[in-house]
C-alpha cells in the first residue's frame, strides 16, 4: 500500500493536469454583424510548452485572381510559409515589417518561394506589382490561437481552465496596433465570448479578393 498511494496519487494529478476546455470567441461590430478575420489569442500562465507549435492549416499564402489567398494567416514562430503563384503573371511579394523584412523577386504560375518566420508580431504582406494586394500574417508564440470565419467565431481549443489574458487582432480595428486585450476566465467546461470590435472601413481596392 505503500507503493501504491503515491502511485495513486500521481495518476490523479496527471488527470487533473490533463484537464483541458475549448472557448467559443464571438467578435461582432456594434451593429451586431459578425466580424471575419480577426484573431484570438490566448496566453494562459504556464502553459507553456517546449514542444513545437503545430496548427492543422496550410502555411501557405497564394498569389491567385491579382488577390492574396488567404487574407490573414495565422503562424507559429519558427515555421516557413510558402508563396506559390498561381496566376498567369508575375508577382513580386515582399514585407517592410520588423518582424520580417523579405522581398521575393519576380516569379510567375506554378513557382513558390518561402520564408522563415522566427519572431512573432504583425506581418503586413504587399506585391510591389500590384499595389491593391495585401495581406497579413499574424506570426504567434502560443499554440492558443484562432481566426474567425464569416461568421464572425473562432474556436481554441485544449485550452487549461482559469484566468488568462486574450487578445483580438483585425487589421482595421479601431485600437492602438489595431488590438484589443481582456482577461477571460476559461470554465473547466468550456465557456463563451463575445467580443464588441469597431471596425474601420476596409479600403476600396479593385481585385482585392478576401
Amino acid at each position: 500500500m505503500r507503493v501504491l498511494i503515491p502511485t495513486l496519487l500521481a495518476s490523479l494529478a496527471l488527470v487533473t493536469t490533463a484537464q483541458a476546455a475549448d472557448l467559443t470567441v464571438v467578435v461582432r461590430t456594434p451593429a451586431g454583424e459578425p466580424v471575419k478575420d480577426a484573431v484570438v489569442t490566448l496566453a494562459p500562465p504556464g502553459a507553456a510548452s517546449a514542444q513545437p507549435i503545430k496548427f492543422s492549416w496550410p502555411y501557405a499564402v497564394a498569389q491567385q485572381n491579382i488577390a492574396f489567398n488567404p487574407f490573414v494567416l495565422i503562424v507559429p514562430v519558427g515555421s516557413d510559409v510558402n508563396f506559390p503563384n498561381k496566376d498567369n503573371v508575375r508577382h513580386h511579394v515582399y514585407s517592410f515589417s520588423p518582424v520580417k523584412k523579405f522581398e521575393l523577386k519576380l516569379y510567375g504560375r506554378d513557382e513558390s518561394r518561402s520564408v522563415h518566420f522566427d519572431k512573432a508580431g504583425i506581418v503586413p504582406l504587399g506585391c510591389n506589382i500590384h499595389d491593391q494586394m495585401i495581406a497579413y500574417l499574424v506570426v504567434v508564440d502560443t499554440p492558443f490561437a484562432a481566426k474567425t470565419g464569416a461568421d464572425g467565431v473562432a474556436v481554441i481549443k485544449g485550452l487549461p481552465p482559469g484566468a488568462a489574458p486574450m487578445t483580438v487582432w483585425q487589421p482595421y480595428l479601431k485600437a492602438v496596433r489595431n488590438q484589443m486585450t481582456r482577461t477571460v476566465n476559461v470554465p473547466a467546461a468550456g465557456g463563451r465570448e463575445q467580443v464588441t470590435a469597431d471596425l474601420r472601413p476596409a479600403p476600396s481596392m479593385a481585385g482585392m479578393n478576401h
